[in-house]
């Protein structure tokens, strides 16, 4: 039994190991461009707290704008998993390939993963000296 499940379970393992290497790959990613965008806004965040923003409102702003490019990407990367889940299928053990759990599981994890990607440019953001900001150009 167990040699006749040990292919399978090869390739479980490596898909595994290669999920965990992209959600990596991924949370990287979201920080790099969060943590682009927000250097190359430093003047605007100094200029603005300069004018009397709160920390909170520039954290929310720069929440805001970046959890709005991660969830463009989730939803394009939902439609092309739907679209490629019919291939892995053969891997999967009584489960639908289009399980609306395992899908809504999915987008939520990588939702935690963009937010905690996006938190420490924002602090950043939000912490900027009014002063040093504007002098820095």
């Amino acid at each position: 039994m167990a040699q006749s499940l040990a292919s399978r379970r090869y390739s479980l393992w490596m898909l595994e190991a290669f999920a965990a290497l992209a959600i990596l790959l991924a949370a990287l990613g979201v920080y790099g461009v969060a943590a682009y965008t927000t250097s190359q806004r430093t003047r605007e965040f100094g200029m603005r707290m300069a004018l009397g923003a709160t920390r909170g409102s520039v954290l929310s702003d720069v929440l805001r704008k970046e959890l709005a490019l991660a969830t463009a990407g989730a939803l394009i990367g939902s439609g092309l998993a739907m679209a490629a889940s019919r291939t892995l299928s053969q891997l999967l053990f009584q489960v639908d390939p289009l399980d609306p759990l395992s899908f809504t599981s999915a987008v939520v994890l990588l939702a935690l993963i963009s937010l905690g990607a996006c938190l420490l440019p924002a602090w950043r953001a939000a912490h900027v000296d009014p002063a040093h900001a504007l002098k820095s150009e």
